[in-house]
């Protein structure tokens, strides 16, 4: 688990960091004792954090940000870190954030022990820790069996210089104008969780430990979600026999279905059906047009009698029509015709019979005069050859 510890300063966050770091096994990385070792080391980062802290100021950004990176890339923190004091502003906050996702360690949750400010004063001035294993007490609420000796290494315990009223009034005003913007920020991100920091050591210890055991497996099923394939859902067995036997019911129904019943179904279909046929015969009947009468050869010959019989309508009109008929008399043109057809057929084979007479008296006359030609010109040959 990647974790920043969020509180005021003495809210026991330094307490707690060890206990969560030995339970889960990751290091513990606290800004003030990187910057305590810096200020004990001489380097010039330390004389910077220590002009700073004994100002009951902040160490800047820049100092703080290059003694985590270098700590966050030693081997250690591949399982989890616990990261107590740090970061303190929205910037750094934005900054390890960019920090982690390059190195690919985002964090898992921020942690808010929440503590009143009054009950932070008696803490923060009764607040010892000792030189060599940095164990820290309170001579009021956690105090070790000696006076000034460590319970667990028997080393000297300190009281730090910082730990008085100015400088622990200065500290909290910081932390309400810079530190407690945080806590709206992770909050934002939906990594916030919040313990009580009030009562012992250990009840506080053991609601951290719910809060974290439970964020792990969230994260853990959301892991194993995106690893494993979409399961299907399970299927109700019950909703699927009350299917089937739903089914059932409407196909026995159908089955069991009264022989009146499926008369009377029978005879209104054929009903219908005989109203249709009747109905398209209708239609048919209606589209079909009257069929034409062959002319009669009576009609064709005279044009009287067709006016005659388009005009008979009325018994009345048909007598007078016949009365008509009789008194005129009845007019043969065709006859004349026929004889008119007979006569032209006759002149026209006199015409080609006398045709094809000239044609044959043209072709002798042109033989006969060829034939006598060629006998004068052979008459005149013998006569040339008896000459000679």
């Amino acid at each position: 688990m990647r974790i920043v510890l969020l509180g005021a300063p003495g809210s026991g966050k330094g307490t707690q960091g060890k206990l969560m770091a030995s339970k889960y096994h990751v290091p513990q990385i606290s800004t003030g004792d990187l910057l305590r070792a810096a200020v004990k080391a001489g380097t010039p980062l330390g004389l910077q954090a220590k002009a700073a802290m004994d100002a009951g100021r902040l160490v800047s950004d820049d100092i703080v940000l290059g003694m985590i990176r270098e700590r966050l890339k030693e081997t250690d923190t591949k399982d989890g870190f616990i990261l107590d004091g740090f970061p303190r502003n929205l910037p750094q906050a934005r900054a390890l954030d960019e920090m982690l996702t390059k190195l690919g360690k985002p964090l898992d949750m921020a942690l808010l022990i929440d503590i009143d400010l009054d009950i932070l004063m008696q803490r923060i001035t009764g607040r010892r820790t000792c030189e060599s294993c940095g164990q820290m007490y309170n001579i009021y609420t956690s105090p070790p069996k000696l006076e000034d000796r460590c319970d667990k290494c028997g080393g000297n315990l300190r009281h730090r210089a910082d730990d008085n009223e100015e400088t622990i009034s200065n500290r909290l005003r910081v932390y309400e104008h810079q530190t407690a913007p945080l806590i709206e920020y992770y909050r934002s991100q939906g990594r916030l969780n919040t313990v009580q920091g009030v009562g012992e050591i250990k009840d506080i210890f053991n609601a951290i430990v719910r809060v974290i055991d439970r964020v792990a497996a969230a994260q853990g099923e959301k892991k194993a979600a995106k690893a494993a394939p979409a399961k299907k859902k399970p299927v109700d067995k019950k909703a699927v026999s009350k299917k089937k036997a739903s089914a059932k019911k409407k196909v026995t129904s159908k089955k069991t279905a009264t022989p009146k019943k499926t008369a009377k179904k029978k005879s209104a279909a054929k009903t219908v059906t005989k109203k249709k046929t009747a109905s398209k015969k209708k239609t048919v009947a209606k589209k079909k047009p009257p069929a034409k009468k062959a002319p009669s050869a009576k009609k064709k010959a005279t044009p009287q009698k067709k006016v005659a019989s388009k005009k008979k309508t009325t018994p009345k009109k048909k007598a007078v029509a016949a009365k008509k008929a009789a008194r005129k008399k009845p007019v043969s043109k065709k006859k004349p015709v026929a004889a008119k057809k007979k006569t032209t057929s006759k002149k026209k084979v006199a015409v080609k019979k006398k045709a094809a007479q000239k044609k044959t008296t043209v072709k002798k006359t042109v033989a006969k005069k060829t034939a006598s030609k060629k006998a004068a010109a052979k008459n005149t040959r013998k006569k040339a050859s008896s000459k000679k």
